[in-house]
Formats: structure tokens, C-alpha cells, sequence
């Protein structure tokens, strides 16, 4: 594969992972400014910030774990992606005990 077309490749993997964080960051403190305003009727937003939190440690590990080059970089991204499945268990637990109460 030519360098340049592994390199816009790489490029627009990192447009795309820094426009999903903006979009995710954004509609994360939304929830989180309504739900604190009333958290009595928002509470359903709790198992989703923590949900969205995990999509996005899940998918910035993943892109970290692609490029790694090195065994730190490889143990930053699995780090990364173990706190994403732990926010998702979080959020697995959380909507249980909020929706079905």
C-alpha cells in the first residue's frame, strides 16, 4: 500500500475518533446538567452517560491499540479499553437498578 493512502487513512481515522469525542463529550454534559437539575425525573440518563462513556473509551482503546508501536502504548490502550468495559458493566448495572425498579 502506498504511504500516502496509509496516511489519509490514518488521518480521517483521526478526524472521525475527534469528532465522535466532540459529539459524545457535548451530549454527555447535556445529560449530565439536566439530570443534576432534576435528577428525581432524569434519572434514566445516568445508565446512557455511563454507556457513552464506554462506547467512547471502547473505540479511542481500539484506535490507541492499532497504532501502538511500543509494549507502554499497547498496556495505555488496553488500560484504556478494561475502563471502558468496566463503565459499560457500570451502565449494565446502573439501568438495572433505575428501569426496573
Amino acid at each position: 500500500m502506498p504511504e500516502g493512502v496509509r496516511r489519509r487513512k490514518v488521518k480521517g481515522e483521526s478526524v472521525a475518533l475527534d469528532a465522535m469525542h466532540i459529539v459524545i463529550g457535548i451530549a454527555v454534559v447535556a445529560m449530565a446538567v439536566v439530570s443534576f437539575i432534576s435528577p428525581e425525573e432524569n434519572m434514566f440518563f445516568f445508565p446512557v452517560i455511563f454507556l457513552m462513556a464506554a462506547v467512547l473509551n471502547l473505540v479511542s482503546g481500539r484506535f490507541r491499540m492499532k497504532r501502538s508501536k511500543s509494549h507502554g502504548q499497547r498496556a495505555a490502550a488496553i488500560l484504556e479499553m478494561l475502563f471502558g468495559i468496566t463503565l459499560a458493566v457500570l451502565a449494565a448495572v446502573s439501568a438495572v437498578s433505575i428501569w426496573w425498579r
